[in-house]
């Protein structure tokens, strides 16, 4: 099915807009709120500077697990903001639920889980393809302390050492590997926490080189 792009605006309760960039429905429709390149007003202070925010329209009540063509239509819109152009505020590739930032049940266990899993289209068990290949999620955060050791951390560490950091490919994550981190993911919008989750790691391999 097609995805179409719709604008859609609030009238009452005093808004002058939705406060979310985009919403979808279960029939695989992204309707448009603010849009792209403005700030949202739906995540809280803090994920509204660095992210933009799509709604899925579930409940607690009623709708409460997304239907297959919803969830294609979240990543739709997943996929549409991150291929605006950069001077269109630029999306980055960290993509959380509403209580990452906000003190709130949104967007429900769920659809929750789904983000953390990957986000994964229905009937696929990975992130869409971007023409990039991105070596498998090793299904663990890469942390310190204590130091996460193996080869996944040393992929990790080699992946950042073709980026231009200077990092010593050891497969050991210490204090170097957690502080390249924390500058990685200032760079690109990410949680500074440190820590190589999903996001991170996929960005090693898929976010631009600056």
């Amino acid at each position: 099915m097609t995805k179409t792009i719709q604008k859609q605006h609030m009238d009452g309760n005093l808004w002058a807009d939705l406060g979310y960039t985009g919403l979808c429905c279960p029939h695989r429709q992204v309707l448009v709120g603010r849009g792209p390149g403005v700030l949202p007003a739906a995540n809280g202070k803090d994920l509204n500077a660095r992210h933009y925010a799509v709604m899925a329209m579930v409940g607690s009540s009623g709708l409460v697990v997304p239907p297959d063509d919803m969830l294609h239509g979240l990543v739709d819109a997943i996929e549409w903001l991150r291929g605006l152009p950069e001077k269109q505020r630029p999306c980055g590739y960290e993509v959380l639920g509403h209580r990452d930032g906000w003190a709130t049940d949104c967007p429900g266990d769920w659809l929750y889980e789904w983000i953390q899993d990957g986000w994964p289209r229905p009937g696929e068990a990975t992130q869409p393809s971007t023409g990039v290949e991105v070596p498998p999620w090793p299904g663990r955060i890469l942390e310190y302390p204590p130091a996460a050791v193996g080869e996944d951390v040393r992929a990790w560490q080699e992946q950042m050492r073709l980026r231009g950091w200077r990092i010593t490919v050891d497969g050991a994550y210490g204090p170097q590997s957690r502080d390249i981190a924390r500058q990685f993911q200032r760079e690109k919008g990410l949680r500074t926490d440190g820590k190589v989750g999903r996001d991170d790691w996929d960005a090693a391999w898929l976010a631009p080189i600056t």
